[in-house]
């Protein structure tokens, strides 16, 4: 949906409505009492909603750091579905592909050419 042009309204909506996610709660409602879970009950929704909060890819990835806890899956999420909705800024892009071998680089190219 982040993909396709869908507002967050309407993501969030959808959300709400298939999987039955709490995504009522604001960040400043979470950051207190989150910690480290393993249950995707109780971190895929804080993960969602660092991405509805977010004004942009690399807020996204500050909203979900910020939440502590399990803050690399976190992050791992929201800034997925950040990617869909906003991009990657370009200088992101080129520092995390200059610290990869050549051949990981290679594959990355080629998926990346067959997703557009």
């Amino acid at each position: 949906m982040a993909r396709t042009g869908k507002s967050k309204d309407e993501i969030k909506k959808y959300i709400i409505d298939e999987f039955g996610y709490d995504l009522s709660r604001t960040l400043d409602e979470i950051r207190p009492a989150y910690r480290h879970v393993e249950s995707c009950q109780e971190t895929v929704p804080e993960a969602i909603t660092a991405f509805l909060e977010g004004t942009d890819f690399e807020d996204v990835v500050r909203c979900a750091v910020s939440l502590g806890g399990d803050c690399d899956t976190l992050t791992c999420i929201a800034s997925g579905i950040a990617e869909a909705f906003y991009d990657v800024p370009e200088n992101y892009k080129e520092e995390a592909l200059s610290r990869i071998e050549p051949d990981m680089r290679q594959v990355y190219e080629q998926y990346m050419k067959h997703r557009k």
